[in-house]
């Protein structure tokens, strides 16, 4: 069988690290890559092995040797990549956020349904062995807090994609989705959110703490920043076991299992298989099963998520 080959949507720091975790995995390859600047595409693809590069997303989604795109540009354009994809009926691994709003990615999910196409959040927490594990994982009981921080210090520039509201930037949507990500996976939606923060001189969201209630007293404190240095670690504890998931905590290579009648684990990530692979490896084995959605990071999921955000964002102004 011939590789899984695919095209990439913009040059960015992400597009580069996904696309050698393409030219690492065992039966896949780049075959294009596509920008708004023909000469940064060109670039990329040489340094990927390449076949083509292209000046347009139109152009890159439009070629016969790709199998599925995968859309690294900044989240404002998530959308208009994906409707190229699916329009052309590639399989498209999205970049979280999944889309800069709630009705864009609305559309873009309807969209794929719609027309039978693969759709999957970039969400790569998820796919890493470790979460998987302790996700799986029965010992925890019943689950009763989770709690995790992302925040980094980042100089502001009104201009920069983290700053610039008309490239949805914003500490939420960029680092935010983590931490309400993993109290997503083990607690499910929230019943209530109560957000409190500052915005930056540019009107995004600078920062944020949220408190995510659910029935029965079960909470999640989460918390994200661009103005200060974060532990960027997470915990959660249930009734018969604790997780101390060490930073990086959407990316961990370690994790800590405590509890009461147990001897401590510490659970080691090999290194050869983090979340990137995961991620692709579900969109080949979609593909080839002819499935339309993922399991792993269901839509329902993605939209549910862009949803909270949206009121987390509504709540600070």
């Amino acid at each position: 069988m011939r590789d899984f080959a695919w095209g990439i949507a913009a040059t960015g720091g992400i597009a580069r690290t996904v696309g050698a975790a393409i030219v690492a995995e065992p039966g896949m390859r780049v075959a294009a890559v596509g920008s708004r600047a023909l000469g940064r595409a060109r670039a990329l693809a040489a340094t990927l092995g390449a076949e083509s590069a292209y000046d347009s997303y139109e152009r890159l989604c439009a070629d016969p040797a790709v199998d599925a795109i995968y859309v690294a540009t900044p989240h404002a354009q998530h959308l208009e990549v994906a409707e190229a994809a699916i329009a052309a009926g590639k399989a498209v691994l999205c970049e979280k956020p999944l889309a800069a709003t709630v009705a864009d990615a609305e559309r873009m999910i309807r969209l794929a349904r719609e027309a039978g196409v693969f759709l999957m959040e970039a969400m790569w927490m998820r796919f890493n062995p470790l979460i998987q594990a302790i996700a799986a994982d029965p010992r925890f009981g019943d689950v009763r807090s989770v709690q995790a921080s992302f925040g980094f210090s980042h100089p502001y520039d009104p201009a920069h994609r983290l700053w610039a509201p008309e490239l949805g930037g914003g500490a939420l949507l960029d680092l935010g989705i983590y931490p309400f990500g993993l109290a997503q996976l083990f607690l499910g939606l929230p019943t209530e959110l109560r957000v409190t923060g500052s915005l930056a001189p540019s009107g995004v969201d600078a920062e944020a703490a949220g408190v995510l209630l659910y029935p029965e007293g079960r909470r999640a404190l989460v918390e994200t920043s661009l103005l200060g240095d974060y532990p960027n670690s997470a915990s959660v504890v249930g009734t018969g076991m604790r997780a101390d998931i060490l930073t990086p905590f959407w990316a961990p290579q370690r994790i800590l299992l405590s509890g009461p009648g147990m001897e401590p684990e510490e659970h080691v990530l090999d290194p050869a298989d983090n979340g990137y692979a995961g991620e692709l490896r579900e969109v080949r084995a979609a593909a080839a099963e002819g499935r339309t959605e993922s399991s792993i990071m269901p839509l329902d999921d993605s939209l549910a998520m862009m949803r909270l955000l949206a009121d987390a964002r509504r709540q600070l102004g």
